[in-house]
């Protein structure tokens, strides 16, 4: 005979016994201090379009690289979408972020997917931009560091081995192209 969980039933009733206040006063999902932590990016706020250029040994490639960047859970988390388009219009690069404050351990979270790899690495907002990092094997690391000024989204990755000067590897070049909606537009709609 299959066992049974209580724990279901009493979180349904407990829902169905709490008072109707509390249903109607939700407040957006997230603490007053991750949206402030978070609300320190809204400079990244938009969409950017430029150049990316990556720079490996033997050649060089150049693609037009587009970014939007974009609040969720009432600001409590940032959304960043990268593309990396060639000539023909083709996606060659397409990244995704996510970006919050974890207040238990007093620092960003950012969760980064991209070319098959998924990972949550240490972030760092600057006074001028972001830096972070992510493992690149024993006893190295990529590091990106981002400046951000008057519509303009400078960063740089640099590959970085013990006992190595950095080797520079990605340039990103942007230009803040506008406002977006993004990811908050087009939610599911309660009728």
């Amino acid at each position: 005979m299959p066992r049974l969980s209580l724990a279901p039933v009493l979180m349904a009733l407990s829902l169905l016994a709490a008072p109707p206040a509390v249903a109607q006063t939700q407040q957006p999902a997230g603490s007053d201090a991750q949206r402030e932590r978070v609300g320190a990016l809204d400079f990244l706020n938009g969409e950017w379009r430029g150049t990316a250029t990556t720079t490996m040994p033997g050649h060089t490639t150049v693609l037009t690289q587009t970014e939007r960047v974009g609040p969720l859970l009432g600001g409590s988390v940032k959304l960043i979408e990268g593309r990396g388009y060639a000539a023909d219009g083709t996606t060659q690069f397409n990244a995704f972020a996510i970006l919050s404050w974890d207040e238990r351990a007093g620092k960003y979270s950012f969760r980064s997917y991209a070319n098959g790899y998924t990972g949550e690495y240490p972030f760092e907002l600057t006074g001028d931009g972001f830096r972070w990092e992510m493992p690149a094997g024993p006893n190295a690391k990529i590091r990106y560091v981002a400046t951000v000024r008057d519509g303009t989204w400078h960063e740089v990755g640099d590959y970085v081995a013990e006992g190595q000067p950095p080797r520079r590897f990605i340039e990103l070049r942007l230009t803040r192209v506008g406002d977006t909606d993004w990811p908050g537009a087009g939610a599911v709609s309660p009728q």
